[in-house]
């Protein structure tokens, strides 16, 4: 069931999460947590498409929109904080934070997502905070207990920017 509290809006694809992002706007902080995939396919078929006997079908694929790119670098209602995850799988450090230079966010939540880590259907994770300044690396604890960390991070990264 959804969180008590809050207001879900249920989407399908990524350029209706964009919609929904940009309605959304303007926000203090703007945590993108959700992973998009990164291609879609080109068109869509208003028939079946039937086997033909010769293999499958080509499938021509474009870009999905970059969300957090496109929050990061609005010169109107940005979010005073943009906040995006790195799922990495090796040099997970060093592609954070080239991913936050790249996407011009304020922080990246770095971590390693590769079988051996756990993670992925784990109940435990470790993250690198990465920002412009600074890299902390916190211990291995629980997802919620992570996610709080996140979110204290967040909080004291706003009043510096506020103060």
């Amino acid at each position: 069931p959804d969180p008590a509290g809050l207001k879900p809006i249920k989407v399908e694809t990524a350029r209706q999460m964009q919609a929904a992002v940009e309605a959304a706007l303007p926000a203090d902080i703007f945590i993108s947590a959700a992973a998009v995939a990164d291609w879609r396919v080109d068109g869509q078929s208003s028939h079946k498409v039937k086997k033909t006997g010769d293999g499958p079908p080509s499938l021509a694929l474009i870009e999905n929109p970059d969300i957090l790119a496109a929050v990061a670098t609005r010169t109107l209602n940005r979010p005073q904080l943009v906040v995006g995850f790195a799922a990495e799988t090796e040099k997970v450090v060093e592609y954070g934070q080239a991913k936050l230079a790249r996407k011009r966010c304020d922080m990246i939540v770095a971590n390693d997502v590769s079988p051996e880590s756990g993670v992925m259907g784990g109940l435990d994770n470790s993250v690198h905070l990465i920002t412009p300044d600074a890299v902390e690396t916190l211990p291995k604890q629980s997802k919620a207990d992570v996610a709080r960390a996140i979110i204290q991070k967040c909080s004291v990264m706003l009043e510096e920017k506020r103060s």
